[in-house]
């Protein structure tokens, strides 16, 4: 890209996309957005352009960027005649920054190749807070040198950008990194449960959480949450629940046992038949707590 700041389409505001516009705006950069329910820009707090199509959204952006929640929500907006690929210019660069499933990330990439347009894989770690205060972290695949053309927006989103690898790793990175979110909520719940029953105070629980060799961010702040019982959804269960289903899929392509996926899928499945999928993915300890006949808040 030129030495001027590029003009980026922004596809979709919702949970994480308001906060990544209002960073790269406040960075000086010229910002299209496109959103399936339509908005104003007054809404949206920042100086955008707000296009009615993704056709208009796309037309003269030298970079496209989007972060939406699931494959078919991916397929809806880069495929068919309305499609992200159907319009952008060829000499753009796409960003996907969706937790997407590897399958679904080849077809994008495949629409993409077709016209010659270069695509780089980028999903998040992180939720609407991290997304609000430009403290998302970033993994990405595709080729380096186009990597390294949008780093500098990527960083204005994001605490750290990482660059893991040809097309592809960025998607395969993040689920990684999920089932390790996954494996924590599940340890965390198990465990809250476990004091409550042997009669330990929760604060002093959460207190050694804290200190300890194994903290983590996660036990602290869901943690506190649980003991408030605070559920609101930074990052939404029937999304949790989702993102356990990849990897029980990535677990089957490379022939590898993911234990905490399958129980992660069961509690969160509950969780949403319960009525609970728009809570925090933390719900599955609303299970877990349940099954055991306890009650973890304060």
């Amino acid at each position: 890209m030129a030495a001027s700041k590029p003009q980026i389409a922004y596809l979709g505001l919702g949970t994480m996309g308001r906060g990544m516009v209002a960073n790269l705006v406040a960075a000086g950069y010229s910002v299209t957005v496109w959103n399936r329910t339509p908005v104003d820009s007054k809404d949206l707090g920042v100086d955008v352009s707000v296009a009615s199509t993704i056709a208009e959204a796309v037309s003269g952006a030298d970079l496209v960027m989007y972060c939406l929640a699931d494959d078919p929500a991916v397929r809806d907006v880069v495929q068919g005649a309305q499609g992200v690929a159907a319009h952008v210019s060829d000499d753009a660069i796409v960003v996907d920054l969706s937790t997407i499933s590897f399958s679904a990330h080849v077809e994008e990439r495949e629409a993409y190749e077709a016209r010659g347009v270069r695509l780089v894989d980028a999903p998040v770690f992180g939720s609407r807070g991290e997304a609000n205060a430009g403290g998302l972290w970033v993994v990405a695949g595709g080729d380096e040198a186009d990597f390294a053309r949008v780093r500098e927006p990527l960083s204005v989103v994001a605490e750290s950008v990482h660059y893991m690898g040809p097309s592809g790793s960025g998607v395969r990175m993040k689920l990684v990194g999920n089932y390790l979110v996954l494996a924590q909520l599940t340890a965390l719940g198990t465990a809250l449960s476990m004091a409550n029953k042997a009669g330990l105070p929760v604060d002093a629980v959460l207190g050694v959480l804290k200190v300890t060799d194994f903290r983590s961010p996660i036990f602290d702040g869901v943690g506190d949450a649980v003991a408030k019982d605070d559920y609101a959804p930074d990052f939404a269960a029937k999304l949790a629940l989702k993102d356990a289903k990849l990897l029980q899929e990535v677990g089957a392509e490379l022939g590898l046992a993911v234990p905490v996926a399958d129980t992660a899928q069961d509690l969160l499945e509950r969780a949403v038949g319960e009525g609970w999928g728009d809570l925090n993915a933390s719900a599955l300890i609303k299970v877990i707590a349940a099954d055991a006949g306890v009650n973890l808040a304060r």
